[in-house]
């Protein structure tokens, strides 16, 4: 005798649903460690290619390394090329080798932290100066401004502190990823 009951369809659903995979950010690191690099690059090669010589009654030469403010831009974005192309390949290898990863994360937080104090107060202390250039001070130390004389000057280094900025955001982005990171790996 055959049996007129047809099977419910909740017999043949699985009970749990499968957990989504994990997302892996460091491809995400990865990423913006690379972008660091390129703006690290770019804020240096456009500041130390900035020189322009003007002829007041003597030739008057302006370069980055007359200023001992750009000279520690230039120095600080140096610095963190050389760190950015060193957490790439960490972060690289971290991709490789997942039980590193947490532990990694942790001097992420630290050494991007340092470098950020690093970057910023090379990006303000720049831009002071080139604020100085731009507009003066007459008023209390009678400084003139000089960007109306060298123009050119003037312009690789306001390119080379938007390129900075940029690079600043990107290390509070990297933070807040490593941060974000560590954060969900916690257990609930």
């Amino acid at each position: 005798m055959a049996s007129t009951d047809k099977p419910s369809d909740s017999e043949y659903r699985s009970t749990s649903t499968p957990a989504p995979a994990p997302v892996d950010y460091f491809q995400f690191d990865v990423i913006l460690r690379f972008l660091l690099f390129a703006a690290s690059v770019v804020a240096v090669v456009v500041i130390v290619t900035g020189n322009q010589t003007e002829f007041l009654p003597l030739p008057q030469p302006a370069k980055f390394r007359y200023s001992p403010a750009f000279v520690y831009f230039v120095a600080a974005f140096s610095v963190c090329g050389l760190y950015s192309i060193i957490t790439t390949l960490a972060s690289l290898f971290a991709i490789n080798k997942p039980s590193l990863k947490t532990k990694l994360l942790l001097h992420f937080i630290l050494w991007d932290a340092l470098m950020l104090g690093i970057t910023a107060s090379a990006t303000g202390t720049a831009g002071g100066i080139a604020y100085l250039g731009l507009k003066g001070n007459r008023h209390v130390v009678g400084w003139n401004k000089i960007c109306h004389v060298y123009d050119k000057f003037c312009r690789h280094v306001g390119a080379s502190i938007a390129v900075a900025l940029f690079g600043s955001v990107v290390m509070v982005l990297l933070i807040w990823l490593s941060a974000h990171t560590i954060y969900r790996r916690v257990p609930k």
